[in-house]
């Protein structure tokens, strides 16, 4: 283990591998404050179930536009640098917020500014998130792409490293300190990435490439219908900035003070120029691409999976802190046993479903959510004590089966992920698959804040939960139906 950290310390930096350890760790901690998010929605601002998940799918809404955040650091260097700053500005976003809310009251108790925070807060994660993931993208080219799994591991280990700690510490801290402490101790982890930033050093990028690769790609340059770049008004494009040239010239002469303050450069204005037409074609790119069935059919299953299914989440984690009075330390310790199952389903899916079709993987995965969702539905109705099972044997036996069974249906999202985005845009393109999955995640969750309402689920009142259960079982069935969407012949190891 020790002679494998130091080959890819050798290869990539030992502090590039520590940065990306840290930011993955970070990621993965993250359950250590979004427990004592939960208890602050819950027990300080005295929200309902339905309004409580309301808050917290509103505040996960940066991770939908992903793909935003890869074409802004792409196409718009910021100091002649297109990682380091963008990852110091995520850094800054993500630690600010969490400062803020350990130190000032009113700002984590009052819905609207606690919801404004946290979405910020959220924001900073995941512009983190993706420009961490182009940075090992491209450190992983030519020469050390031969270490592109061995880095990916290491990645997935520090974040699963990181969740089990933030599961486990996070009811302990529960149990023993203030909420605010726990924001401000939580700050401790942006603190240190943020300082860590400047241990990286980025290359420059040579303005006379970017000018030459942004006029490739926009400028005075557009796309024919073949796909190539062919010039356009070359001619009077060039009268025109003879034109503006001579008159800057003249205001300059007539008002040398207001010029001096006032007149921008012709080699700025053209550099901003070029950098709204790399934006422009950019995104035309990407969605052109998403467009094309092959990429569209497949995307729209795994949105509709989500959407059509309501998320419950949060209605029971008010049931089981409520009425079955389990405490944030067991929750922690179911959440570390989720953690322990999501390993577990991805060695068991690696070994035994690389080679089964696509669709059949996730029909097994939808039906094996379905018989965890009726577990639920034998909590809620105490069915279990009659045959002498424990509420709390109950929620960790669901919680690592679920997170197991989860995977199982994330797994087929990553791989076809994979195999659909076509060369040169691999990175945004795929930000944009994972912002279509949390897109229906969280679309997923205002579906069972609207049924949690519906039914009048409010906290002290789990009359009608059962109900909101069976609906949720039924509902799991619909992407079933949708299955033609994923490609016939897809399994995990080609398409």
């Amino acid at each position: 283990m020790i002679h494998w950290l130091k080959k890819l310390g050798i290869a990539f930096g030992a502090s590039f591998l520590w940065l990306v350890c840290l930011i993955y760790y970070t990621q993965g901690f993250r359950s250590f404050v979004w427990t004592a998010v939960s208890y602050q929605l819950k027990d300080e601002l005295k929200l309902s179930p339905s309004a409580s998940q309301f808050v917290t799918s509103i505040a996960f809404f940066p991770w939908s536009i992903k793909p935003l955040y890869g074409i802004l650091s792409d196409c718009i260097p910021i100091r002649g640098r297109k990682r380091v700053p963008y990852l110091v500005l995520a850094t800054t976003l993500s630690l600010f917020p969490w400062l803020i809310l350990g130190i000032n009251i009113s700002s984590r108790n009052a819905r609207v500014p606690f919801m404004i925070l946290l979405t910020v807060q959220n924001l900073g994660s995941a512009m983190a998130d993706v420009v961490i993931d182009a940075m090992i993208a491209e450190a992983v080219r030519s020469e050390r792409a031969s270490f592109a799994g061995d880095l990916q591991s290491i990645s997935w280990m520090a974040m699963a490293l990181g969740g089990i700690c933030g599961s486990l510490f996070g009811g302990y801290a529960l149990n023993n300190f203030q909420i605010d402490k726990i924001f401000l101790l939580f700050s401790a982890l942006p603190a240190i990435q943020l300082l860590s930033c400047g241990l990286v050093e980025e290359s420059s990028v040579d303005s006379k490439v970017i000018s030459e690769n942004l006029t490739s790609t926009g400028g005075s340059h557009s796309i024919n219908g073949n796909g190539f770049h062919e010039d356009k008004n070359s001619d009077e494009k060039s009268e025109n900035k003879t034109l503006i040239r001579k008159r800057s010239q003249k205001r300059a002469k007539q008002a040398p003070a207001i010029a001096s303050t006032l007149w921008i450069p012709e080699s700025d204005v053209s550099l901003a120029r070029k950098w709204f037409h790399s934006l422009k074609n950019a995104t035309f790119t990407l969605f052109r691409a998403f467009r094309q069935p092959v990429i569209l059919r497949p995307m729209t299953w795994f949105f509709l999976a989500h959407v059509t299914v309501p998320n419950l989440s949060t209605v029971m984690f008010y049931y089981q802190t409520e009425t079955l009075k389990l405490e944030a330390s067991f929750l922690g310790t179911a959440r570390v046993v989720g953690w322990l199952g999501l390993m577990l389903g991805t060695l068991f899916y690696n070994r035994y479903l690389m080679k089964m079709k696509l669709r059949r993987i996730l029909l097994c995965a939808h039906i094996g959510l379905s018989l965890l969702t009726i577990l639920d539905g034998v909590l809620v109705s105490r069915s279990n004590l009659s045959v002498g099972i424990s509420d709390k044997v109950m929620v960790l036996f669901g919680s690592a089966l679920s997170d197991g069974i989860n995977q199982f249906k994330f797994m087929p999202f990553l791989i076809l992920s994979g195999q659909l985005c076509p060369p040169g845009i691999e990175g945004t393109l795929f930000a944009l698959f994972m912002s279509i999955n949390n897109l229906g995640s969280t679309v997923g969750s205002f579906v069972g804040a609207g049924l949690a309402s519906i039914l009048n689920i409010s906290s002290g009142n789990f009359d009608n939960l059962l109900v909101g259960i069976i609906i949720q079982v039924v509902c799991t069935f619909i992407p079933i139906a949708f299955l033609f969407l994923i490609p016939k012949e897809a399994t995990g190891i080609s398409a």
